[in-house]
Parts: C-alpha cells; structure tokens; sequence
C-alpha cells in the first residue's frame, strides 16, 4: 500500500467510524484488510475473515460503504472482497456508488502459515452433540398424536439434509415429547454418520453464547462455528421472540447451513404463525420445510407410555394404578415420568405397595388434577356470565366496551387453559384472526399486571372455572 493509497483507505476507515458505533466498527469493520487500489480501473480490493462478515456487510451497510468510497476514492470506484478462507468456492460482492450491486467471484488468498481457529479446524470428535442418548427413537413410544413427527424424524436421521424436510419444525405443548423427539433424530443421526458435526442447543443457552460472543468481541468466531454443524437442533426457540440482536444472527447461520444442505431442526411451543415479534423473513425460512404438530397424548398413549417406563425401570404397577394415572396426568408426558418416580420413591421409603390409595396420593401432589379439561365454550360461558353478556354479543363485531372486554378475556384465558393455537381460537371467539388474540392475550396481561382491582376480578372468574 503506498502513502497515497493508504492515507485514502484511512479516510474510508474514519468516514466509517464516524457514522456507526463503536461495537458497530470493531465488529464489522476493523477487522477488515486493504488488499490493493488498482487505479486504472478504480477498483478498491479487501480482504475478509469470514463469509458472514461478508452478508452481513452487504445487508446492513452497503448504502453507507458506497457513501464512502464516493466521498474517500471518488466516483465510479468498485469495491471488491476477497474472503480469506481455506474453502475452495466463494461469493463476493462488487459495490459501486449510485450503481446497482454486481456479484463477481474472487479466488481466496493463500497466506503463509495461516493459524487456523480453533473452531475452523476442529474435528468432529471434537464436538460434544449435547444429546440425551437415553432419549432414543426405541424409548420414544409412537401414537395417533405422534405418529407423523416421530415418522419424520426417523427419515431425517437416516437421510439429513437430503429431503424436503429441511428445516423441520416441531411444535406442541410443554410436556409432548418435543424434546425427547429432536435428541432421538441426533442420536440416531449420529449412529449412522459419526463423522458428522451434529449439535443439540437451546435457544436459551444460544442467547447466552451468543451474548458473551458479543462481550468478548468474537462474534464472528461463534458465528463460523455454527456454519461448521451439519445437524443443528435448536430447542424453545419460542424465547427468542423479542431477542432482535440474536434473531439477526441466527438468520444468517441459517441461511448458510441451509444453502449448504445441512439439515436443521427446531422445536417451539407454539407455530411458527404465533411467534409474534419474530420477523417474516425467518417465519417464511421457518415454514419453508415442514411443520409438524406434537399434540398431547391421549389416555391410550399415556398407558402405553407409562408400561414402557414401568417395563425399563423393572416396576411392577397394577393395571388400574397405570390407568388412574394416565387419566389424571393431563396428558404430559414429563409428568407420567414425575408420577412413576414418585411412586417408586414413596414405594421405597415408606415400605409401603404401589397401589390406588398411594397413588392418588401421589397425584395430588405431583401435578394438577384436571380430570375434565376446560373448553372454549366453557370458558366463554362463564366470561359471559360473569359480565352478563350472551355469547353472540362476544362473536359480534359490536365494539361496545362490555363485549369487546369479555371477548378478550375469553381468548386470554382460552389460550392460557386449553393451549389451542392463536388461530383457532379465534375461529372459535368469533372468526377472528391469530393477531386479534394476539393483541387481546397481551392487553389482559398487561392489564393484570397494572390494576389490582381487574387482577382481583380476574382470579375471580378463575375459580369459577374450578367450580365447573
């Protein structure tokens, strides 16, 4: 670089500094290197640590580098990159100032004794999965409400990334075997093909990596290290709803796990049309594969789950026990689990037989007893009730305030005690769409949150619904 080349580069450099912040620059931009400035041709070449870096550039400050290469080289000057890397196929973009943006291919450098990351040259014995290899595909008992994820599951295992099952979106209820069934697809995964990186990570421990990545100014080294997995599975995705930052970064791993074919997997409580706060460009990235429901096991899955359990413990449970407590289970999985090692504790220390009386001890204290789960109709019964409303006035499209308050009251508590979908609630509260309960859900919570007094009336109509 001579003087001239490199007093303009610095310029670039301050012009930059000057409009972005100081996380922003160290981030992005002082990391990256002045190739050469070809005069001539008025094309400036740099040189990038990474292929994020890269997209990320061209998505978020294109408008603002092509500010200044006008005000810093002149006009009509090409900016060209050059990703530093090892791999032998890559996308560089050419931005010219007030011009339309052009891709071009340049040849990565190859630089003499080049240190490797630590994470760009890690083997795959090198990565720990993170996988629960007691929750397998043989422990997983199949059933009407998971017959089709469980059976997609096991073709991605045996074929990841090769099907039209990419990404695989998993949703349903705490306590459906959501995550019993994506640990199974690594297990099995990992079985077959041990070269292959597979990860299990929740979106929780995600946010933290992601969170000290951003304190410790490695951002780009948490980011090439994702794009290294060929199986990605991100549990509880539903707690990045209102995580902006690390929605962003995400989006990008994405898209270069998913243009490379490696195979991704989520899991959430809700579908991906629920997840408000989340941009569209993932919703539509999410959806873009297939979307399977977990729905909570019936009575006859429940019994089926709890004798495989009794059968691998080496219990031995009367059948009517087994029956009263898939009855009385709610339908979750985690609690039959709960209940069982209830069961054998208070079996063990109290030296007494595993019958009804013990077990409907048990049940009383390990979960709720909800032998008759509440309905829609219920549910907007007693709102109307208690306001002294007819429940036509609710389906309405009236805006006086009595209906639209025990309207939102009724998809507030519905999708708080019967777990349905936005959108079906609100096919059932009146053809309304998902964003109407959304908005409703939010106001009531909110509400709760601020007036004592509506709190009150709110615990009051709860336990009416426990007279019912």
């Amino acid at each position: 670089m001579n003087d001239k080349h490199q007093l303009l580069w610095g310029r670039f450099l301050e012009f930059i500094k000057a409009n972005v912040t100081e996380r922003q620059f160290q981030t992005w931009f002082a990391r990256i290197g002045f190739e050469s400035y070809n005069e001539k041709d008025k094309t400036l070449l740099l040189q990038l640590p990474s292929q994020f870096i890269f997209e990320y550039l061209e998505e978020n400050f294109v408008g603002l580098m092509s500010a200044a290469l006008g005000r810093c080289f002149g006009p009509g000057v090409t900016l060209r990159y050059r990703i530093l890397t090892d791999q032998q196929h890559h996308i560089v973009q050419d931005i010219e100032p007030e011009q339309a943006v052009a891709l071009t291919s340049v040849p990565p450098t190859t630089r003499a004794n080049k240190a490797k990351s630590v994470l760009d040259a890690a083997q795959p014995q090198d990565i720990d999965p993170q996988l629960d290899v007691h929750k397998t595909f043989n422990t997983f008992v199949e059933g009407d409400s998971n017959k089709l994820p469980r059976t997609v599951g096991l073709s991605i295992a045996e074929h990841p990334g090769k099907s039209t099952f990419n990404p695989f979106f998993i949703f349903g209820p705490s306590g459906c075997g959501k995550t019993h069934l994506v640990n199974a697809i690594g297990v099995r995964c990992k079985q077959l093909y041990p070269q292959k990186r597979v990860l299990y990570v929740s979106a929780r421990l995600f946010q933290v990596q992601y969170t000290d990545a951003v304190r410790q100014n490695t951002v780009n080294d948490f980011i090439n290290f994702y794009q290294t997995i060929d199986l990605l599975i991100v549990d509880d995705i539903q707690e990045w709803a209102t995580a902006k930052s690390t929605l962003d970064t995400f989006f990008h791993i994405f898209n270069h796990l998913f243009r490379n074919s490696k195979q991704i997997i989520l899991a959430c409580d809700r579908p991906p049309i629920d997840l408000q706060g989340m941009k569209d460009r993932l919703l539509t990235r999410f959806s873009c594969g297939l979307i399977a429901e977990l729905e909570r096991p019936n009575v006859q899955l429940c019994i089926d789950i709890l004798k495989s359990k009794i059968r691998r413990d080496g219990l031995s449970i009367p059948t009517d026990v087994i029956e009263y407590i898939a009855e009385n289970a709610n339908g979750s999985v985690r609690d039959l689990e709960g209940v069982v090692n209830s069961l054998l504790a208070y079996s063990v220390v109290y030296n007494s037989p595993i019958d009804m009386r013990l077990a409907e001890r048990v049940i009383k204290r390990a979960v709720k007893v909800d032998n008759k789960p509440l309905t829609v109709d219920e549910i907007l019964e007693t709102v109307c009730k208690h306001y002294n409303v007819e429940p036509q006035d609710v389906y309405s499209k009236s805006r006086k305030r009595n209906f639209v308050l025990a309207r939102q009251i009724s998809m507030y508590f519905s999708q708080k005690y019967t777990k349905m979908p936005a959108a079906r609630i609100g096919q059932l509260i009146g053809g309304r769409d998902h964003s109407t309960v959304l908005h409703s859900c939010t106001t009531i919570a909110e509400r709760i949150q601020t007036d004592k007094s509506f709190s009150e009336e709110m615990a009051s109509i709860e336990r009416m619904f426990q007279l019912k």
